[in-house]
């Protein structure tokens, strides 16, 4: 025994339970909600796809298109709240946020959803996904049409539970659909198949056979067949005591032939009207998923998701990365969007009827040229400008679309500013405001939780000195620091400093042994290398000093490190220019610091990003940028040229030349080192060289009067003398040997 048909997730728990307490095998073809899988009964068959399969398809979609915000909108039940946590997932691995979640009731009225809509109206986000059944559906779509949902520039994306079925959706529901897309079940057509739709319209007419009747066949087949291999023996249920209180469902017993009606259903495999069939852990699995998009009175085939090849047009098509080179259409067939659209929507629009966008803005102590904020005494308004302010302005007028907004200063109720511009920042991420504009530097820490756009400023950090003497500038002008006296003595103690190591290691070093060409390039090298290598460009903590505004800055330069102050400042461009063209006693020496420069600040993911960079190169190439930079970078001081444009502000400007007098201490030093080292090793060289000398010779033997006794002894001896054996010999070999290894090592 077994039981065929609950229709429904929420009658499918209810059976679920039954089945599992009476050992009855539940088969649904229609319950598809990912939650019963969590129930893990080994009574319940699915002979249908889970919801979950489907949303890797749904990913690959908005993927390719390069949506970067969905809403998803679905039916407030259990079929509805299914499979929301597995399109979640789907779409956070594609970094695609969902900024909004509409819940609509089964029962929800007229009125109600038409206030539901209202509010999407109002939200930038452009791309939808619905999920719901076929009759509330046809209800929302109707009402989308009417409220202006449709119109170009829309994306609706149905899952399959309402594109399986858009043939039961009535003309009215339909025609309010055009241009949807939606992820399809797929069924393969072939002969049999096509037979038996014949049959049906014969006797069914009105009613469409779609992808839930033919599970439906294939698993009342299924159970036919699971039912002929267990047998019809034992179909009983064991007996209950009635006598102690039990409940109707407990007083039905355990059936006897379960157990071994599920064994034969999970081996079952058969080629059905669906395709394939067979049970994978109590479901199908499916393979693939067929792409539509309604047109007219019917949905038509725009290509097919397979979890091998991904989006292909055909099923035969090879396998093509969604990459910086590859468009939609190498992977879907043309498509016509809502509004008989022919081009794709980007996905994201600011609502002409939306809430305006809150902006915050630093509140400058200095360099207010670039943000100003002051408060009107008689309207007691805020008013912002400055070149940041306008130059934001400028990018939101060259944008497509209009973008309303607002300036709100991130400053106390006193007036003091409220943080500094990483607080600022910060309030992006709190969701407090919707952007930044300012004075507000691309730096890698900030990018790990707001979005920049491209810089607007140019990038780079420059070094600010005072300017002091005179000097001619010519082609070897790098050599000017150093008076030739001091170049000179710097070069002779670099190779007496080299031929010092050289002298005292290339006994012991194989780097400085070898041939005599190579021992002296040796000490060149290592001369050059110290005089070129050993500097290196470093600063305490300490010794930085933080400062606010161009005057502190002068301040702190004019008194110098003696009396407080700083010796130099390091300025990103746009403060640079600001100072050199209100003080010309001060030059740029070196660029040392690279940065990305200004950026506009936004959440991350938010799709305004894309747009406002595009408008910054708009502007930034116009004569409009050029304006703005002449306006509000203009030279305060009209003897001070501009820093950008002259870089070098005083060309007949340097520091004081360096002589030998600076530093002859720090050579006298030296020199006394290197004669101290290279006496020291002298000195113990030679007397090593000679104590070996002494030692050979007291163990050197007097090689005549040796050989005088040998002669005189060697005729007695060999007469007396039996003939030496060859261990004698090996012996004696090996002694003369040790004898000589001992000379060779003493002399060395």
């Amino acid at each position: 025994m077994a039981i065929l048909g609950p229709q429904t997730s929420m009658q499918a728990h209810f059976m679920i339970d039954i089945g599992q307490k009476s050992q009855v095998p539940i088969v649904s073809y229609s319950a598809t909600s990912p939650s019963l899988t969590s129930l893990r009964s080994p009574y319940f068959f699915r002979a249908t796809y889970e919801d979950s399969f489907q949303v890797n398809a749904i990913s690959s979609i908005i993927k390719l298109f390069g949506w970067r915000e969905v809403v998803i909108v679905y039916v407030d039940n259990t079929f509805g709240e299914g499979i929301m946590p597995h399109l979640t997932d789907a779409l956070r691995e594609i970094n695609v946020r969902i900024p909004y979640r509409s819940v609509i009731s089964l029962n929800a009225t007229d009125h109600e959803i038409s206030l539901e809509l209202s509010k999407m109206m109002t939200m930038p986000t452009r791309v939808f996904i619905v999920h719901m059944s076929t009759s509330l559906a046809s209800r929302i779509f109707t009402k989308i049409n009417e409220v202006g949902l449709m119109k170009a520039g829309y994306v609706w994306i149905l899952t399959n539970g309402i594109a399986d079925q858009l043939s039961s959706i009535n003309e009215t529901g339909i025609e309010a659909m055009q241009g949807v897309l939606g992820v399809k079940t797929y069924v393969r057509k072939f002969k049999e198949l096509e037979k038996f739709r014949a049959r049906w319209r014969k006797m069914f007419p009105e009613v469409e056979l779609n992808a839930f009747g033919l599970w439906a066949y294939d698993a009342a087949t299924a159970l036919a067949i699971a039912i002929e291999e267990a047998g019809t023996n034992n179909m009983t249920f064991s007996n209950v005591d009635l006598g102690r209180n039990v409940s109707e469902l407990e007083a039905l017993g355990l059936s006897q032939y379960g157990p071994k009606l599920i064994q034969m259903l999970s081996q079952v495999q058969f080629k059905g009207l669906s395709g394939d069939f067979r049970f994978f852990k109590g479901q199908l699995q499916p393979s693939v998923f067929e792409i539509v998009n309604v047109i007219g009175t019917k949905e038509r085939s725009i290509g097919f998701w397979t979890e091998e090849n991904g989006l292909v047009k055909k099923l035969d098509q090879e396998q093509q990365s969604v990459g910086a080179l590859s468009t939609w259409k190498d992977h879907l067939k043309h498509i016509i969007c809502p509004g008989e659209a022919n081009s794709v929507p980007k996905g994201w629009e600011i609502p002409t009827n939306g809430k305006r966008l809150r902006i915050g803005v630093p509140k400058r102590t200095g360099y207010t040229d670039l943000v100003d904020v002051k408060k009107d005494p008689i309207t007691n308004s805020q008013e912002v400008k400055g070149f940041c302010i306008d130059f934001f302005k400028a990018v939101t007028e060259a944008m497509p679309y209009d973008v309303s907004y607002d300036f709100f200063p991130f400053e106390k109720s006193d007036g003091t500013p409220a943080g500094d511009h990483n607080d600022l920042v910060y309030q992006v991420y709190l969701g407090k405001y919707d952007a930044v504009v300012g004075d507000t530097t691309i730096l890698a820490n900030r990018s790990s939780y707001v979005d920049f756009t491209f810089p607007y400023t140019k990038s780079g950090v420059g070094l600010i000195v005072p300017v002091e003497d005179q000097v001619k500038r010519d082609s070897i002008s790098f050599l000017k620091p150093l008076t030739w006296k001091l170049w000179m003595t710097s070069f002779f103690f670099f190779f007496l400093i080299g031929f010092t190591v050289w002298f005292v290691e290339h006994r012991i070093n194989p780097d400085f042994r070898g041939p005599a060409k190579y021992q002296a390039s040796t000490i060149f090298w290592f001369s050059f290398s110290t005089m070129v290598f050993a500097p290196k460009a470093g600063f305490a903590r300490s010794s930085l000093i933080p400062f606010d505004t161009a005057d502190d800055c002068d301040e702190l330069l004019r008194k110098g490190p003696e009396n407080g102050g700083v010796s130099a400042a390091f300025m990103e461009v746009p403060y640079m220019r600001l100072f050199l063209g209100q003080y010309c006693t001060y030059q740029v020496v070196e660029e040392p610091f690279s940065v990305d420069g200004f950026g506009f600040v936004f959440p991350i993911g938010s799709p305004l990003v894309a747009d406002v960079s595009r408008a910054i190169l708009k502007v930034a190439e116009s004569t409009k940028g050029r304006d703005l930079e002449h306006a509000w970078f203009k030279k305060k001081d009209e003897t001070c040229p501009d820093p950008v444009t002259n870089p070098d502000p005083n060309p007949s400007t340097k520091s004081r030349q360096l002589g030998v007098d600076s530093f002859w201490v720090l050579f006298l030093v030296a020199f006394a080192m290197c004669v101290f080292n290279l006496g020291k090793f002298s000195f113990f060289f030679f007397k090593k060289t000679q104590v070996n000398n002494l030692w050979q010779e007291f163990n050197q033997p007097d090689t005549d009067s040796y050989l005088n006794r040998v002669e005189k002894c060697s005729c007695s001896s060999s007469r007396h003398m039996p003939e030496p054996d060859n261990n004698t010999q090996e012996v004696n070999q090996a002694n003369n040997q040790s004898e000589t290894t001992n000379l060779t090592s003493l002399s060395e």
